[in-house]
């Protein structure tokens, strides 16, 4: 959509490969330079697997380029960097939090990230948390329900617990405010940084172990609801290829729910009206790739709504942040163009009472980057409209 050339459509991604495959090119164009390049631009959004007629699921077919590729060529440092970034996170987090902010923040650092890694020093990395959600909820005194509407399990991704717990403790209180009882909150490596870049088999690792701290909680038929997207809808794809024929994982990804396809579902069965204060406002709302792709912004739309807003969806296809592609220098002024086609734009343009909405933490990034707005996560959102939000 922003440079218009063939060659970055997925059509075009898939007839390169397969002229490599079916001798067309020669075999060795299928792990070459030029074959990466071809294949540099894809985003990994997942539009085609839900828009294309052939269903062509071509960011399941770049990590696995990717791991072919690196099996020749090795494994750049950047890759490692960014899909290890839970990892780096945990390191950095916690009580070295403000020591790692202000490396990260500092022109020094900003400099170094842009030399060794090729980061753009126009944007900075997220900064890590003083308390990390994990720690937060150690020490959580859980509300006491007497006869729980539900009973779930809430699945803390690497981003939230380490950058962001504020996304996290929103929906723990959100949740025990309705009478939602939250049995476990585990803080796991979902190993999506992993698979994004190619690196297979450290994300199968992460998939194995987020099976076996999972699966008995889904085995008692508990929903495991994520607030990630990318994340949590990992659990429901990828999962199932990265673990053929394991009867676990598939239990766990038909358990496996998006906050937003989680309360919606529970609002279809209990009228969660009463819960909020009366207050109408707008909100707009960005949805994520993958949610768009495999789940849809109904569920989101509909919740967002609960508490009486208006909810209006910003047609934009993808933010341009894209997990870490718009970190890397070569492509931040492609990411910005992607932003600017439609989100940015529309987030200048919306009053400043208007509510920004957005579930992936990329996309939040993006926009607070590209409009200094600051987006809320769905759960922030429905917190804050509690009637019994402070």
């Amino acid at each position: 959509m922003v440079t218009r050339d063939e060659e970055h459509s997925t059509r075009g991604r898939a007839n390169a490969l397969r002229a490599a495959m079916s001798g067309v090119l020669p075999a060795s164009e299928l792990t070459s330079p030029r074959m990466a390049k071809v294949m540099e631009l894809c985003i990994s959004c997942k539009a085609c697997k839900a828009e294309c007629p052939s269903a062509v699921d071509m960011a399941r077919i770049k990590t696995e380029f990717l791991a072919r590729y690196y099996q020749v060529h090795g494994t750049p440092l950047r890759v490692r960097f960014f899909g290890h970034a839970a990892t780096l996170n945990r390191l950095g987090s916690g009580r070295r939090a403000p020591l790692t902010n202000a490396a990260l923040r500092s022109r020094i650092g900003r400099a170094v990230g842009h030399r060794l890694l090729g980061l753009a020093p126009q944007r900075a990395l997220p900064e890590m948390a003083r308390v990390p959600f994990e720690t937060w909820w150690r020490k959580h005194v859980a509300t006491s329900i007497p006869q729980p509407m539900a009973t779930i399990v809430l699945l803390i991704d690497p981003f939230t617990n380490y950058n962001h717990p504020e996304v996290g403790i929103a929906a723990v209180e959100f949740f025990e405010a309705i009478g939602v009882e939250i049995a476990a909150a585990p803080a796991l490596d979902d190993g999506r940084a992993c698979l994004s870049k190619g690196l297979v088999a450290d994300a199968r690792r992460a998939a194995e172990r987020m099976v076996v701290a999972l699966s008995p909680w889904a085995e008692r038929g508990l929903p495991v609801v994520g607030l990630e997207p990318s994340g949590l809808l990992t659990l429901r794809d990828e999962y199932l290829h990265l673990l053929p024929g394991d009867e676990r994982a598939r239990a766990l990804a038909g358990h496996a729910l998006t906050f937003e396809e989680f309360v919606d579902g529970l609002a279809e069965g209990h009228d969660l009206r009463p819960f909020f204060a009366d207050e109408p406002r707008r909100v707009l709302l960005h949805g994520h790739c993958h949610q768009k792709a495999l789940v849809g912004t109904g569920p989101a739309r509909r919740v967002l709504a609960l508490p009486g807003y208006r909810v209006t969806e910003v047609d934009s296809g993808c933010c341009g942040m894209a997990g870490s592609f718009g970190y890397e220098a070569e492509h931040y002024d492609l990411s910005m163009q992607m932003g600017e086609r439609r989100l940015l734009p529309a987030v200048r343009e919306t009053p400043p009472e208007t509510i920004i909405a957005a579930a992936g933490v990329s996309c939040r990034q993006q926009i607070a980057h590209g409009s200094g707005r600051m987006a809320l996560h769905p759960a922030q959102v429905l917190r804050r409209a509690l009637r019994s939000n402070p």
